[in-house]
């Protein structure tokens, strides 16, 4: 009998030990040590200030404070106080995880359009199948998996309006329809970033916008492509069309400040064409096409130009994998006597005075690029570059002079009507029967319109000379 105290002192501890305490319930959780319950009052933490909380010596990982001078919970982290952020809402922000998601936008379109919230972010969570075309008024439409977080619509077309919006991180797909129907009034800003535009039947069209801007962007199995029309800024950065794409890739129409190419790829191989740029009409501040690599052996441009065998005008600036390079620092030219190379053409040399190189002969331009001729008068190449550079200029000459025995003669460039002194070409006409071979070296600095010519003049000397020209070329790079 005398070992029943041990006997209850030990159960007891056991009990204690294993013991669950309720506040407000006596029945705990079976998972909790503390239990509290309440629909009246709340859990009181310890409050005390900063300097308190960070005096706590050697506080046990997971202590927990309220720091009333912070209104904030700190609990204690691996030898750090960190602080609880409570749950924070952005503003102006709203998640779509579904078409009910929009059903406000759809009510504020009068039930034809999702007219998105001006200035609002929405995110695309998982796919989204939509009946009706979305009004970007403004708006960011956003997803954080492109490949998971898509946008659906079949027929019609999914974006249109007149306001511009920015799109990023999007699977986008119009079975049947256009993806872009959005005209504006030169004010409004369109970026869509980090994008893939599938399985449609056409991207659609951008028209009147003030910045159109797309960075990496690929587009796969589109039966049609997309037209900028009459718009301030279009600026394109590394996107990509591959083989799978149809119809025209990229079509720009009207009047522009500024159309920038640059990286990303056009692969076509049974589209009817990568770029068609036939319908621009002016590009204020210049385009150009830089390291677009074409490829697929296909049709890359639908364009035209003045010059033989080049697609574009001297507004654009184009140096990419699979065309030709065509920019200003390319410009180049060429004219020659095309008469009879024995015989030659004659020119009467009367004075001084230094003139062109003409006579009765006949001229042919040719390998012309940035550079242009009069008609009739091939022998006079214009720069038609639209910046300013060096040039280096090399002429030959065979040539004959009577009736100047003992004189000396200058063969020169000209550029504008007037020589340009440091090209002069020196030659001693000794007697009537000898032929001459004059070569002309110069490097001149042509702008815009600026014009060149080969001229001679007569030093010394008096009375009339013939000058018989046999052959004649200038070339120009």
């Amino acid at each position: 009998m005398r070992f029943y105290p041990l006997i209850f002192i030990f159960i007891t501890i056991q009990t204690i030990a294993s013991a669950q305490v309720g506040i407000g319930t006596t029945a705990p959780h079976e998972s909790s040590a503390l239990d509290i319950t309440s629909d009246s009052q709340g859990f009181l933490a310890p409050r005390m200030i900063t300097s308190d909380r960070i005096a706590i010596s050697n506080p046990a990982e997971g202590l927990l404070v309220f720091d009333t001078e912070e209104d904030a919970f700190y609990y204690y982290d691996n030898s750090a106080w960190v602080k609880l952020e409570g749950s924070v809402t952005r503003d102006n922000y709203k998640l779509v995880k579904s078409e009910a998601d929009l059903a406000d936008e759809l009510a504020a379109g009068g039930g034809l359009e999702y007219l998105l919230d001006e200035n609002f972010l929405y995110e695309i969570n998982g796919t989204i199948a939509l009946n009706a075309p979305i009004n970007l008024n403004g708006a960011y439409v956003i997803g954080e998996d492109t490949n998971e977080d898509i946008l659906l619509k079949s027929g019609g077309t999914l974006f249109q309006g007149v306001s511009g919006g920015s799109i990023r991180g999007l699977t986008i797909s119009v079975t049947g329809g256009a993806v872009f129907d959005i005209t504006g009034s030169f004010s409004e800003t369109l970026i869509v970033r980090d994008c893939v535009i599938a399985n449609s039947a056409s991207v659609g069209t951008l028209s009147s916008l003030n910045l159109i801007f797309l960075s990496i962007v690929q587009f796969v199995n589109n039966a049609d492509g997309i037209t900028y029309t009459d718009s301030n800024e279009v600026l394109i950065n590394s996107s990509g069309w591959d083989s799978s794409n149809g119809g025209v890739y990229e079509t720009f129409i009207g009047d522009f400040d500024v159309i920038s190419r640059q990286g990303g790829f056009s692969e076509v191989t049974t589209a009817t064409a990568g770029m068609d740029v036939l319908g621009v009409t002016s590009v204020a501040g210049g385009a150009s096409i830089r390291n677009v690599s074409f490829l697929g052996g296909g049709n890359y441009i639908n364009g035209t130009s003045p010059y033989t065998g080049y697609d574009f005008t001297n507004d654009w600036d184009v140096n990419s994998p699979g065309i030709a390079v065509e920019t200003d620092g390319v410009a180049s030219g060429n004219f020659y006597y095309n008469g009879n190379l024995t015989t030659g053409f004659t020119q009467s040399i009367t004075n001084g005075t230094a003139v062109e190189i003409q006579g009765n002969g006949t001229f042919e331009a040719n390998s012309l690029f940035r550079f242009i001729v009069d008609s009739g008068d091939n022998n006079r190449l214009y720069y038609d570059g639209l910046k300013p550079r060096e040039f280096q200029i090399n002429a030959s000459l065979s040539i004959r002079v009577t009736g100047a025995a003992g004189n000396f003669y200058a063969f020169v460039i000209a550029k504008n009507g007037v020589v340009i002194t440091e090209s002069n070409s020196i030659v001693y006409i000794d007697n009537d029967t000898q032929i001459q071979n004059v070569s002309i070296n110069a490097n001149i600095d042509l702008a815009n319109g600026d014009y060149i010519e080969v001229f001679t003049q007569r030093l010394t000397g008096t009375g009339t000379d013939s000058l018989i020209v046999f052959s004649e070329n200038l070339s120009i790079k």
